[in-house]
């Protein structure tokens, strides 16, 4: 289950939470890894080896391999199950690097160069919790002198935590104590429960329903966890008042009960509970039997998955970039321009893509991802297009994993003129289509848009946004430079839905993040639009036609390792890629760290996002 603070490591037997600095407001989870390995070599002369398997978690900014755990030694035994489990911290918005190596463990010294060493692996934690069937199996590296032979390591990640079962309840009252002077009553409930030191806490309170002695409330869903604290014995108290305008309330009555003896009542149709106010009793106790009754009309428990639980189920995630070629980004040969590509440091729109690809592509069976432009002039006829694809190759828009993205995006700077304006809609449309055609509850859309101005087409973008709300789709849009990104942030609306034209979205699929607050590199490019040579006035023709660059064919998913035809039309006719320098794709250590934060905050609300839409997906009855 996700929590809202960070976990503190835990040592022993159990292992170690994956040692990442500890940030408040980080979505964490424990994850348990249990471990086996097949064809261990057999570094013994008179027996077998007696392996035991160490696990570290890789620095990533100084890639050193710092140890959390060992499980027990096995002896004389090449296919090892250990039976010691390690548990981690999983954080989604994080690349967390693991390293498991393995040795035969012969004598009593401690140091690891005291044993044989049997072969190692390296990979993210994600990669982990994200493979087929649960199960995550790899090759070992072996020492130099066994490299003709294989051994195999195998990974099951299990999340672990609170229980995830959810309490549906629908409730009624009747015959309830008349309490106002002019009417009748306005009655809530409020449910509390018992704590170990003999106060109650709020655990829920309902709505409010007025003017009546027979409420029927809207049915609530609540944690078991939450209600109860892993106590099914725990006491539970039920509480009716009346709520009054000025603010106060009165009293009506109450009954306490355990959990465990709720469930049993409701399965022998006996949920129906006397509500007692003790001094009304008290004062007529004759004639006095109730203030009103509670009735449980049903009550309904089931398991609610996590986002680890979809993941695991097989759910994909699709990941698309759409990079700003607007000419207010600069020159890119001006080492002013947010293009401008630094042989010693990414950019911020590498930045960017390194920061939130190099996490979405573990969770990608392929890695195969489409990467697009917007605002800029395209060969071979300069044509203004809001949607074409890096690599020039209309008909198969794929890079092969975040490198690719980025040598797609080195190679568009060369071939494709800035130019603008700022249009998002087309971009949001086309990844839509997509999700539209996949609503299958396995796959499931993120789309990272990076610009440095403001857009143009704000009514067309709301509109998109919310069309999209409706689908397997989430939205990323990451603001470069110093432009005022205040409009980004309507569109990010945390804490209601997004509306417009009378229409409001289903539900919030954006998450906009300014790379300033993570970022303090050199390009610090402060063009403006109207410093480039054109206004925002302009007149862009017939350039602007969202519909001109939209022939896609068929809409087939982005990933399952195909490459789909995307359609005739547009792009630059294939040219010779200019070769990557691998130097630019260096970040400065002091940067990492802001690296990281920014992954953590574009990535934050993902996993909530793609919860509630499988929440709401229903498979469609032929």
């Amino acid at each position: 289950m996700y929590t809202s603070q960070p976990q503190a490591n835990q040592m022993g037997m159990g292992g170690v939470g994956v040692g990442q600095p500890k940030f408040a407001n980080t979505l964490v989870t424990q994850v348990e890894l249990s471990v086996s390995a097949k064809n261990l070599l057999d570094r013994d002369v008179l027996s077998k080896s007696d392996p035991v398997c160490v696990l570290y978690s890789v620095d990533p900014r100084t890639h050193q391999a710092i140890e959390i755990g060992r499980t027990e030694q096995i002896a004389n035994n090449l296919n090892p199950i250990w039976n010691r489990k390690f548990v981690v911290d999983y954080r989604f918005e994080e690349r967390q690097l693991l390293k498991l190596a393995i040795y035969d463990w012969d004598g009593a010294s401690s140091q690891l160069t005291s044993h044989d060493y049997l072969g190692s692996f390296e990979c993210s934690l994600g990669e982990i919790v994200a493979a087929g069937g649960r199960k995550f199996e790899r090759n070992l590296e072996l020492p130099k002198e066994f490299r003709n032979k294989t051994s195999t390591i195998c990974i099951v990640a299990e999340e672990l935590g609170a229980t995830k079962e959810v309490i549906h309840l629908k409730i009624n009252g009747r015959k309830l104590d008349k309490k106002d002077f002019f009417g009748k009553s306005d009655p809530f409930i409020v449910i509390s429960k018992a704590m170990d030191d003999g106060s109650y806490s709020q655990v829920h309170k309902t709505e409010v329903i007025k003017n009546t002695l027979n409420p029927d409330w809207r049915q609530f869903t609540l944690r078991v966890a939450t209600l109860t604290g892993g106590k099914p014995e725990r006491k539970l108290k039920f509480q009716v008042y009346d709520w009054d305008s000025n603010g106060s309330t009165d009293f009506i009555g109450e009954f306490e009960i355990t959990y465990a003896e709720l469930l049993n009542a409701t399965k022998e149709n006996r949920a129906s509970f006397s509500l007692i106010n003790q001094v009304k009793k008290d004062k007529n106790k004759k004639s006095y039997n109730n203030s009103g009754l509670m009735n449980f009309e049903w009550l309904r428990i089931e398991e609610e998955k996590t986002f680890l639980d979809y993941i695991q189920s097989g759910v994909q995630l699709h990941f698309t970039v759409a990079i700003d070629f607007t000419a207010s980004n600069g020159d890119p040969n001006n080492p002013q321009s947010l293009h401008y590509r630094n042989p010693n440091m990414d950019n911020q729109y590498a930045l960017a893509i390194k920061s939130v690809g190099e996490i979405i592509q573990d969770y990608d069976s392929d890695k195969s991802f489409p990467a697009l432009g917007f605002g800029g002039r395209i060969p071979p006829n300069g044509v203004v297009s809001h949607e074409f694809v890096l690599n020039g190759n209309p008909q198969s828009p794929f890079c092969q994993g975040v490198q690719g993205i980025l040598d797609a995006y080195h190679h568009s700077l060369n071939t494709v003129q800035l130019y603008g304006p700022t249009y998002f809609a087309p971009i949001i449309n086309h990844v839509a289509r997509f999700a539209n055609s996949y609503q299958d509850g396995k796959n499931y859309f993120i789309l990272l848009i990076i610009t440095d101005g403001i857009i143009c087409d704000m009514d067309a973008t709301r509109d998109a946004i919310i069309n999209a709300s409706v689908l397997p789709m989430s939205i990323i849009i990451v603001g470069v430079g110093n432009e005022d990104f205040s409009s980004m942030e309507f569109l990010d609306s945390d804490g209601k839905l997004l509306q417009f034209n009378g229409r409001s979205a289903s539900r919030d699929i954006v998450q906009f993040v300014e790379m300033r607050k993570f970022y303090g590199g050199s390009s610090s490019y402060q063009g403006q639009s109207q410093n480039q040579g054109y206004g925002q006035g302009q007149s862009y023709g017939q350039n602007q036609s969202y519909g001109q660059n939209q022939g896609y064919g068929q809409n087939q998913a982005y990933g399952q390792g195909q490459r789909q035809a995307y359609g005739q039309g547009y792009g630059a006719p294939q040219q010779q890629q200019q070769q990557f320098d691998p130097s630019a794709s260096f970040i400065h250590r002091s940067n990492v760290v802001s690296k990281t934060e920014l992954a953590r905050s574009v990535l934050a609300e993902l996993p909530d996002q793609l919860v509630l839409w499988m929440k709401k997906w229903k498979p469609v009855v032929a």
